[in-house]
């Protein structure tokens, strides 16, 4: 595809293969039919856009490509395919100088289109090959309109030559070198905020840094991590070993186990410490913010590095996870300016002041499958609006949380404001929610955990004289709906990144799909084929799409669960996948004839298992959809514009995605968050998140004074000669 800017490159890369082989190959060249959604990614993601920004650049670059195909046709075979003259003549009077046999070259043309052209080509003693569509007939007829579209733009050939009627001069003219591409702003959202890219890995530059980094932080694992305690390393006789989950004998390190008495130490430095961090402007914790999301920016590779190592993440998954982090970083900086500049209420005669303050020291409590994103989001959200934490990570991934709250002690936070508590998941835990100096407990995990959390942190509220901020993130049993005039070819992708991306252990991972009507028989069968050709293997090989669950206890749980499936329902793809390095691997399943009330379709696995349920028509489709006790993520393909508006009216989840796969929400993109028992409806990157850890108050004063009343939000004397009788 010449419009590619990489499109070069390439070529010398697939001839110098082709030169190897005994057969030449054939290259069709063609300026590429995707410009639209190639630049609108490009400019979603903030990435630099990958495509030529003119159509004269493009046109430039075709011509560069056909001369390099030309002078390799001993080691492939060019086809020319094109409806533009030029091009056509370009590539005639590179043949007839190179004398080209017609057996090492083609011409190609799309039937039905400049049938004159075809005719003359031909006629000129060139070979051709005509190409049609064929299969179903809605995509034939979108591939038809998108083609018809092409060839009538402003811009193209046909345009030019029979609507403008440009001479035959200008039409057949060099196209003339335009400045260099003008490029695509980053991403940014209304508000301003701009978003950290994820990576592509397309770049040999991107791979190789990550290689190293890997190489790197493998050769500095099993260190010991402490505890911090206002800001001093605090040891205890017990350890908490973290190992890598595809390769258990790999020790990533170890870290203290804190006990209540660790426990107690480190509220009360909290406790101190908040006294004079709330008194920080809300613009310092600001910039402090801004400095770990910078330092964090420097380190990327070697947290994702980490992440790879110690959560079994593949590259892509372990990067999103490390970009996200530096978003919640900025997004919250942001937010805390906002709110500490609080609301002017004010109205003649009185001012009205609308501020917020910290509650008070935080618990947070993250899970391990973000072992980074959301623990810096809970985190950072904390520090923002002016709260000390108390940091308790998750026993799977402690090491990177570790890094994480040295990196913001790096960035200038006081001592005492976040301490490092690793320690027992439940003793420690329950410890934290019941002590009455935790003003906050921001939770994320599972439901079981989520509500027992909710119903702790209530207990004792007299006795403290305070109402317990919660927040919980718990879980879901995410539905998407495929009805029959649905874009099969996105919705497989959509639907298997969503279900078996990270080895399917996200809250937001889709594990009902739900077929309507004639879909359901080529739905499943080509999940199942999709499915079962995903790449298996260690997680910092960058080919890696399966990697492994997080736990030899996942393990063996996911394997009951899917043996009891398959006693009692039909499955249509159960892979097993071999214990590399005796690594924790459970490979995809699809499950069909399963009721909607079945505990199969109703319990969260949290792992790769999938269940496909049939419904006759899209109203059942959303009932179905509906029937959980989860509201966390949900998505929709189909093209019928009633039932994609049916599904923002009626399906009960809190992030709804249409036409595209239902993880991987962006901070201030898609603020994350669901109801029921997926959540207390908590937004994190969204705008009101931060509003969760503050406390609203109103300050009303009286300006009037005898004989005047200033402007509304000012003191101001409107009349100073007059002698108001203040002192």
């Amino acid at each position: 595809q010449a419009y590619l800017r990489e499109c070069e490159a390439d070529l010398a890369e697939l001839i110098d293969w082709a030169g190897k082989r005994a057969a030449p190959v054939h290259v069709r060249l063609v300026r590429g039919a995707y410009w639209d959604i190639e630049t609108v990614i490009a400019r979603r993601e903030g990435w630099s856009s990958p495509v030529w920004e003119s159509k004269a650049e493009t046109d430039r670059s075709y011509e560069r490509c056909l001369s390099l195909l030309f002078e390799n046709h001993h080691a492939v075979r060019p086809a020319i395919a094109s409806h533009n003259v030029r091009s056509l003549a370009v590539a005639m009077a590179q043949i007839e100088t190179m004398r080209l046999r017609p057996e090492v070259y083609e011409f190609q043309m799309l039937y039905g289109m400049a049938d004159g052209l075809q005719a003359a080509v031909v006629e000129l003693g060139h070979p051709l090959r005509v190409y049609m569509p064929t299969g179903d007939i809605i995509p034939g007829m979108a591939y038809l309109v998108r083609r018809l579209l092409e060839n009538s733009a402003n811009s193209s050939f046909l345009h030019m030559a029979f609507a403008e009627k440009q001479p035959a001069e200008a039409l057949l003219a060099p196209p003339r070198p335009e400045p260099a591409g003008i490029g695509r702003a980053p991403s940014r959202t209304e508000t301003g905020f701009r978003h950290e890219p994820i990576r592509r890995f397309t770049a040999a530059s991107e791979r190789w840094a990550l290689s190293e980094a890997i190489d790197r932080v493998r050769g500095e694992l099993g260190q010991h991590q402490p505890l911090i305690i206002d800001n001093r390393p605090v040891d205890t006789e017990t350890r908490l070993e973290s190992r890598n989950p595809a390769n258990p004998s790999e020790l990533i390190g170890s870290t203290a186990a804190a006990t209540e008495a660790e426990a107690e130490q480190a509220i009360a430095g909290a406790a101190a410490a908040q006294t004079q961090w709330q008194r920080w402007p809300a613009t310092e914790r600001a910039a402090l913010l801004r400095r770990a999301a910078d330092l964090l920016v420097e380190r990327r590779e070697r947290f994702v590095a980490l992440e790879i190592l110690e959560a079994g993440k593949p590259w892509r998954e372990a990067d999103a996870d490390v970009a996200e982090a530096i978003d919640f970083l900025r997004y919250y900086a942001m937010q805390a300016e906002k709110l500490g500049a609080g609301v002017d209420l004010s109205m003649a005669g009185e001012t009205n002041r609308y501020d917020y303050r910290p509650r008070g020291v935080a618990a947070i409590i993250p899970p391990w499958n973000f072992p980074l994103a959301i623990l810096t989001g809970m985190t950072s959200a904390a520090l923002a609006a002016g709260n000390a934490a108390i940091v308790k990570p998750s026993s799977e991934t402690p090491i990177v949380a570790a890094w994480l709250v040295s990196l913001l002690h790096e960035a200038g936070l006081p001592a005492g404001v976040a301490q490092f508590l690793p320690g027992d998941g439940a003793s420690l835990g329950d410890y934290l929610v019941r002590h009455p100096e935790m003003q906050i407990i921001a939770f994320t995990g599972s439901q079981a955990v989520g509500c027992t959390i909710l119903e702790r942190a209530t207990q004792g509220i007299v006795e403290r004289g305070y109402v317990k901020q919660v927040i919980t993130e718990m879980g879901g049993k995410n539905a998407v709906i495929v009805d029959t005039t649905a874009d099969l070819d996105e919705a497989v992708a959509g639907i298997v990144q969503s279900a078996f991306g990270y080895a399917g252990q996200k809250c937001s991972a889709c594990s009902r799909v739900v077929a309507v009507g004639s879909i359901h028989d080529v739905l499943v069968k080509r999940l199942a084929e999709a499915a079962d050709s995903l790449l298996a293997g260690a997680p910092e090989q960058p080919e890696t799409f399966l990697g492994p669950v997080i736990s030899a206890a996942a393990k063996v749980r996911l394997e009951k669960a899917i043996a009891e499936a398959q006693r009692q329902h039909t499955s249509t793809l159960v892979r097993e996948l071999p214990a590399m390095n005796n690594g924790h691997y459970v490979g995809p399943a699809i499950f069909t004839g399963v009721a909607p009330d079945d505990a199969l379709a109703q319990q969260e696995l949290f792992g790769p298992v999938l269940t496909v349920l049939r419904a006759g028509d899209f109203d059942e489709a959303i009932r179905i959809a509906n029937h959980s006790r989860y509201a966390l993520t949900g998505g929709v393909y189909s093209r019928t514009p009633d039932h994609l508006e049916q599904a923002r009216q009626e399906l009960d989840v809190g992030n709804l995605y249409l036409n595209r796969r239902i993880t991987g929400a962006v901070v201030g993109r898609q603020p994350f968050g669901g109801f029921r028992l997926s959540g207390s409806g908590h937004k994190a990157g969204g705008p009101d998140y931060l509003l969760q850890f503050v406390q609203a108050r109103t300050v009303t004063e009286n300006t009037m004074r005898r004989g005047f009343a200033p402007d509304p939000g000012t003191t101001e004397d409107p009349n100073p000669g007059y002698n108001s009788g203040r002192t």
